[in-house]
């Protein structure tokens, strides 16, 4: 039972300290929307993703109103699309992506995730179209997402994947030059991705879940940050401690939200993802957090030891607050939707460099950044490719999520707006990568892949 104090605790962190949650995800099977027949695969994913999700953000709401607890957004992650479209041509892709558009639109959820296809080891013929589909889906589509999973510890790198996907963020970003190539917004490239991340733009809802779950991603930089004002000048162990206990409360708080969600709904309770996950608000950012802990500014050094105790402490507490724990789990750091990432950015204190470091002890990689708009394909493949090596090495989910925006150079600043935020333009390395990134062929599985 909650006692009184922990009630008060509680109002506090929501109307003061930025708590919330950040999305009730549902996960829905589309395995048996299979046919040979696009029109009739279009037709079974809308009926099945309206029929499964036409409660999802009512109910939302309604826990909203009833227990006060902000909840964000409300969204679906379907089986990777690639799967249901084995022999499907770019064009029968596209009309499935508007199909889930619209299914989105109907349902009111904000955002839709598994336009995706897994191709750590190889291209199937699905696979393929879909890639090849991703730049026109995004581009003519509102709320659907797209992932692709370039490498795993056990599978290795695909470096023919990590050369095409360098070349479909720069297509995608000039589809979409009118919003300063948007639709890379919508669009991660994985290495390690799992098969239950709440959060967009990189969920899906992988084959070994369950036929419809809920899932929920929690959020409360902020109330990390007010925790620690109250312990400044202490040792490390007592500020892990402090994270360790915050943390479990913004994650009892998600289990309360995701076990009532899914009673409501009657789907199974699927995890809560204990991610930090920050917003542009003034307050909610993961590196103000660091900077508590007594940097200068986020990406001076000790940077990356601040967010590795905080990843690993947010983690520690959590884990004893919900039942089933899984996602990501730790803290994001995308750049345009953390306001001290922002300002770090803006003033040279935070590079792409000593971001990259920072992501080998933190949840993803390198996340909502915005690059020059002429920033060559084989540059961004790159970027992928030391991600992908991250994640493979260190057994970890490491992620891409760069927008190259069109006719922009370093200095210049992005508006996306929303959650997502304000994007200064980084700068990247004018050297080139292409001779490597040409190679092809796929970089081996590291011996420790072999542990079974």
């Amino acid at each position: 039972m909650l006692n009184q104090k922990e009630i008060f605790e509680t109002i506090n962190m929501i109307e003061k300290e930025n708590l919330d949650i950040r999305t009730i995800t549902m996960g829905i099977s589309l395995l048996d929307c299979v046919s040979s027949d696009v029109d009739t695969v279009c037709k079974k994913v809308y009926d099945k993703i309206t029929k499964k999700a036409e409660n999802l953000v009512k109910t939302g709401e309604d826990i909203e109103k009833e227990y006060g607890i902000p909840i964000i957004n409300k969204r679906i992650s379907v089986t990777p699309v690639s799967l249901i479209g084995q022999g499907f041509l770019p064009s029968d892709f596209v009309k499935i992506a508007k199909t889930l558009d619209r299914a989105a639109l109907d349902t009111g959820v904000n955002f839709i995730g598994g336009f995706s296809s897994l191709v750590q080891k190889g291209f199937t013929v699905g696979d393929t179209s879909l890639i090849d589909a991703i730049p026109e889906a995004l581009a003519t589509t509102n709320k659907v997402c797209s992932s692709v999973n370039v490498g795993s510890t056990k599978a290795g790198i695909n470096m023919d994947a990590v050369k095409k996907m360098g070349e479909i963020i720069k297509e995608t970003a000039q589809k979409t030059k009118d919003s300063d190539g948007f639709g890379c917004a919508k669009l991660v490239v994985f290495a390690n991705a799992v098969e239950d991340n709440p959060f967009m733009a990189g969920a899906f809802h992988g084959v070994g879940e369950a036929e419809c779950v809920i899932n929920v991603g929690v959020s409360g930089p902020g109330v990390v940050k007010c925790a620690l004002e109250k312990v400044k000048g202490e040792k490390f162990e007592v500020v892990a401690d402090t994270i360790k206990k915050t943390a479990f409360k913004i994650t009892r708080m998600g289990n309360l939200v995701a076990k009532e969600a899914s009673r409501r709904l009657n789907v199974p309770y699927g995890i809560v993802d204990l991610s930090l996950a920050p917003t542009p608000a003034v307050g909610d950012s993961v590196a103000y957090i660091l900077e508590e802990m007594g940097l200068e500014k986020c990406g001076t050094h000790g940077t990356t030891a601040a967010l590795a105790l905080l990843n690993d402490a947010v983690k520690k507490g959590g884990i004893f607050a919900a039942s089933n724990v899984g996602g990501l789990s730790g803290a994001f750091i995308p750049v345009s939707e953390d306001a001290g990432m922002i300002s770090a950015a803006m003033d040279g204190s935070l590079s792409l460099e000593k971001l990259e470091a920072m992501t080998c002890v933190c949840s993803v990689g390198l996340d909502m950044i915005v690059v020059p708009g002429d920033t060559s394909a084989s540059t961004i493949s790159a970027i992928i490719a030391d991600e992908a090596a991250i994640g493979m090495i260190n057994n970890k989910t490491t992620a891409v999520r760069v927008i190259p925006a069109p006719g922009k150079k370093v200095g210049d600043v992005v508006e996306f707006g929303g959650l997502l935020g304000t994007g200064p333009v980084m700068k990247v390395s004018n050297l080139s990568s292409e001779e490597f990134i040409n190679r092809g062929g796929r970089i081996p599985a590291p011996i420790h892949s072999l542990r079974n």
